[in-house]
């Protein structure tokens, strides 16, 4: 939740485009600005202060007490121009929201995190959007000191889990990722990587089932942190012992069919348990259900531990790895979304096309790892993007415009299990930023071809163009013409013309948005007579018969009845 303090009326009407952009999100607090700080102070994750910066820290001074409890502070400039993290930058979350208000009011964040302006992961959080927890956040500021001073880092992990990364150095600092009890390093993070199966006697109480967990996690040298959930047969989701322990400890409870745990390939089955229960074992399997439902697999690491009214067994995950399809726009920087930026920071493995590589390298952290191949290799990029993901790490596969239209969503995720976690990232397209640049030649209904017969029979793409022609569609045309394949683009011509009058509007834009744009407007006739001005860096959007210019400008009329 977030609370915002304001006092002047610019302030209010910042507040208030907050509020209607995070309906539920937001609170906007009135009265004098020190009751409405008081009033927010213990009531919100975040407080934005719509106030000089001096004057919010002389306010909130007296309140701070620790940066692990105390809210985020932010601070916006009467204009609006500047969003300030002020304090709580990680712990409070005010890194995050500056960015978020920054991108809402159309302002600049300024966050002066040492890591973060570092370009580097904070080490209090890091990896807490895969759930580690910081054993002991003590040495953090004498290890992220060594970071910055230029020690470099290197996780030390008992599986690869997909971790922002971090750079190299010669005397590099030790993350551990362990959810053993003795491990050791410069900083301990607990992972979710353990799920703990229990079975139990009908009334059995809290404290026999937590022995029994208690002792299989001892026996495996296992922390509890590091415990993501409790596992049972469904009969046993009523098990007010087993449902009590849950609640104490904070972890939730995951219950099977006997059916489904009966499939499971246990080292220590029962029949005994099998005709009480309908499966050959409740621990065990569910443990390993549990765990391989979260990960990409899963191994018991504590066989059965048997008490007189409860069993208890733990296994542990084989971490999902992170693939992210990120568009990265046509070009411009402004044209390339906050998301996609993000994403590729929290990459730490980039696969792409070499010339888009280079778009984006400024904005990689230190330490990714950059895999980057030429024209014509789309299908070793998507299988490297996904072999890699499988493996565990964080990978961006990039794509310019949107990764998902004619670029490296498609045969990713084509070979993309679901054992992997995906998540696209979408871009300005070329056609947008071309449409933009000419007008609103997209106004009303339209088809994107891609004129490339690399992997699509000509004859196919000639039928899609007959079927656009016929429909009256504005078509744009991707992949128009190369030096080697001139004459499919004029038969692409032909086919729309036996539709549309010669004079219709066609735009081409070479470049959209890049250095070298070149913007031009023609018609279907002088473009058929001279096509030269188009190539493969080209995108060509043929006007319906009902596109016209206007002003100078390509418009499709979306034939409102307002406007008539």
């Amino acid at each position: 939740m977030i609370g915002v303090v304001a006092a002047t009326a610019a302030g209010q009407a910042m507040a208030a485009r907050l509020a209607q952009a995070w309906p539920g999100e937001v609170r906007v607090h009135d009265g004098p600005v020190r009751e409405q700080l008081d009033a927010a102070w213990g009531a919100h994750d975040v407080v934005v202060c719509f106030l000089a910066t001096g004057a919010t820290v002389r306010l909130i001074a007296p309140l701070l007490v620790d940066k692990h409890t105390d809210p985020g502070v932010i601070c916006v400039d009467e204009p609006g121009r500047f969003v300030v993290a002020l304090t709580g930058g990680h712990d409070g979350g005010a890194n995050d929201a500056a960015r978020r208000i920054a991108a809402l009011l159309g302002a600049q964040p300024v966050v002066t995190t040492a890591t973060d302006s570092a370009g580097l992961p904070p080490l209090d959080g890091f990896g807490a959007d895969l759930g580690f927890r910081l054993v002991d956040p003590a040495p953090v500021a004498r290890v992220t000191r060594a970071l910055l001073d230029g020690a470099g880092a290197v996780v030390v992990s008992d599986a690869t889990w997909p971790v922002p990364p971090l750079p190299a150095g010669a005397d590099p600092v030790r993350l551990v990722v362990s959810d053993r009890v003795e491990a050791a390093g410069d900083l301990v993070y607990r992972p979710p990587s353990l799920v703990v199966g229990v079975g139990a006697s009908r009334g059995v109480t809290a404290e026999a089932v937590a022995a029994v967990v208690d002792a299989a996690l001892a026996a495996g040298g296992l922390d509890a942190a590091s415990v993501r959930a409790l596992a049972t047969v469904d009969v046993k989701a009523d098990e007010d012992g087993i449902l009590a322990l849950a609640a104490a400890r904070g972890w939730p409870l995951l219950t099977f069919p006997a059916e489904a745990l009966a499939e499971e390939d246990v080292p220590t089955p029962s029949e005994v348990v099998r005709a009480a229960v309908g499966t050959p074992s409740v621990a065990e399997a569910a443990a390993l259900r549990a765990a391989r439902e979260a990960g990409r697999g899963a191994d018991l690491v504590v066989p059965k531990q048997v008490t007189p009214t409860a069993t208890a067994a733990v296994a542990r995950l084989v971490p999902r790895g992170r693939l992210t399809i990120v568009g990265i726009g046509p070009g411009a920087e402004d044209l390339r979304t906050p998301r996609a930026t993000a994403a590729l920071r929290r990459a730490s493995v980039v696969v792409g096309l070499d010339q888009y590589v280079e778009q984006v390298r400024h904005l990689l952290s230190p330490g990714a790892r950059i895999v980057a191949s030429v024209l014509g290799e789309e299908a070793k990029r998507a299988r490297e993007a996904v072999e890699l993901a499988t493996a565990g790490h964080a990978v961006a596969l990039i794509g310019s415009g949107d990764a998902g239209l004619y670029a490296m969503a498609s045969p990713a995720l084509e070979l993309a299990g679901n054992d992997v976690d995906v998540e696209a990232v979408p871009g300005v397209t070329a056609a947008l930023a071309a449409s933009a640049l000419l007008g609103a030649p997209l106004g009303h209904d339209h088809a994107y071809v891609s004129l490339s017969d690399l992997h699509t029979p000509w004859a196919v793409i000639a039928d899609r163009l007959r079927a656009v022609a016929a429909a009256d569609l504005v078509a744009c045309l991707y992949n128009p013409r190369s030096r080697a394949r001139i004459a499919q683009f004029d038969e692409a011509l032909a086919i729309l013309a036996t539709n549309r009058p010669p004079g219709t509007p066609v735009g081409v834009v070479r470049d959209a948005s890049r250095p070298g744009q070149h913007v031009h407007l023609t018609t279907l006739a002088a473009l058929t007579a001279d096509p030269s001005i188009v190539d493969m860096r080209s995108v060509v959007l043929v006007g319906s018969s009902r596109s016209r210019l206007a002003a100078g400008r390509m418009v499709t009329p979306r034939e409102y009845a307002w406007l008539s």
